[in-house]
């Protein structure tokens, strides 16, 4: 698996891979809210330290850090439960030095997922970054 640093050419596929990941796994996000997201999102890119992930030519996922902080992590639905998030979060903890992440409450599949992954529950807020009725978990990777 390797990766790129996306370039704003590159945002069109970051989107469209977007609202078919939160379209397959965010069933609990009211539609408007996800048309306001996904106008916004393009924005976060510039800030992050962003990498468009692939196996052989095939476009898996992205990811986006802010220093020890993964701010985003998103897959193409069909490529979800293949390790590729496994392998692809490994990565960032050992390159990148992650430590940290939230998810929404209400996606029980990626709480799992990164609580299989040697996170834990360290907070909880109850609404998120937008002030949106949506609880996130605050969560921490375990020391070793």
């Amino acid at each position: 698996m390797q990766w790129k640093k996306p370039g704003s050419e590159d945002y069109p596929a970051l989107i469209e891979l977007w609202e078919k990941s939160v379209l397959a796994t965010h069933d609990f996000l009211a539609s408007e809210d996800r048309e306001s997201l996904k106008k916004g999102i393009p924005a976060y890119f510039p800030q992050l330290d962003m990498k468009m992930w692939f196996e052989d030519t095939t476009f898996i996922g992205f990811s986006g850090v802010n220093a020890s902080q993964l701010e985003m992590l998103f897959l193409d639905p069909e490529q979800i439960r293949k390790g590729f998030g496994s392998r692809i979060l490994n990565d960032l903890i050992e390159k990148d030095g992650i430590k940290l992440v939230d998810v929404n409450k209400d996606n029980k599949p990626a709480l799992a997922f990164y609580l299989k992954n040697n996170f834990q529950i360290t907070g909880e807020s109850e609404q998120d970054d937008q002030g949106r009725d949506y609880p996130i978990l605050h969560l921490g990777l375990k020391a070793e």
